[in-house]
Order: C-alpha cells, then sequence, then structure tokens
C-alpha cells in the first residue's frame, strides 16, 4: 500500500491510499481518483513534506486543528464504508454488466460493489438503474495483503 496526498483543482488536500503507484496511475487515467469534498476529477498528487523531527532543543509548533479533522472525519468515512460494503460482493469491471442484469430482472438482486467508467455510470443511471459512487477507493480483494 502506499499513501499520496492530492489536490484537486478547487483547492482541496486529501489523502488517498493505493495498491502502488501504478494503481495510482490507471485509476487516475481512468477518471476514478475524484476529490471527496467536491468530486472533481481535476486531481494531482500535492507536494509531500517529509515527517523530519525537530532538534532535540526546540518546540514544534503548534499542529493545526483542521488536519486532524479532517483525519477524524475520513477516518469515519472510511469505517461507514466498510461497515455499508459487509455481505457486498466485490464483481471487478463487471460492474455495470451485473448491475443492469440484476435490473433488468436476468440476475437475482444483490448488494455488489465495483469498478466502472464515468460513462458506464452515467449510462445505468440514464437506464434508471441506482447506482452510487463509494465516497472512497476500495482495494480489490484479489490486491489485499
Amino acid at each position: 500500500m502506499i499513501v499520496f496526498d492530492l489536490r484537486c483543482d478547487g483547492g482541496h488536500v486529501f489523502e488517498a491510499w493505493f495498491g502502488s503507484s501504478a494503481d495510482y496511475a490507471e485509476q487516475q487515467a481512468r477518471g476514478l481518483v475524484r476529490c471527496p469534498l467536491c468530486d472533481s476529477a481535476t486531481v494531482e498528487k500535492a507536494v509531500m513534506a517529509p515527517n523530519v523531527a525537530a532538534k532535540g532543543n526546540q518546540r514544534s509548533p503548534a499542529e493545526p486543528a483542521v488536519p486532524d479533522a479532517m483525519k477524524a472525519a475520513l477516518a469515519a468515512l472510511a469505517k461507514a464504508q466498510a461497515k455499508a460494503l459487509e455481505g457486498s460482493e466485490w464483481v471487478g469491471s463487471r460492474f455495470a454488466d451485473r448491475a443492469r442484469a440484476m435490473h433488468l430482472g436476468e440476475e437475482t438482486t444483490a448488494p455488489i460493489h465495483g469498478q466502472a467508467t464515468i460513462e458506464e455510470a452515467r449510462a445505468l443511471v440514464d437506464e434508471g438503474v441506482s447506482v452510487a459512487p463509494l465516497p472512497l477507493p476500495v482495494v480489490p480483494p484479489s490486491a489485499r495483503n
């Protein structure tokens, strides 16, 4: 797993976890990396400052309260998303086909989650299929350690 600080064109900075740098690049190319605050798809890596310890004879400046609050909010969101996905089947890139088949009655309705392009998601919505984007990326079961 790798974590990146990302920034959207709206100026929001947020942290995102990926299986690898290649996973980030692939998701970015597919338009799957989006700002959790404004849903902008114009996202790029932000400058990350290394956490270097201060000299022993210096006091560190007070930590800003906003980043801690943001981290707590994202942790709560991640926990809620994990709870919502309990009992849901990962279907990967077959998401659009499976959701459409369930909508048409060709397959038994069941909770699923996976990957879809923006175009596939829009087509599903246009067809009346109930879908919603997940606020945080999901690591496919095959990519977990």
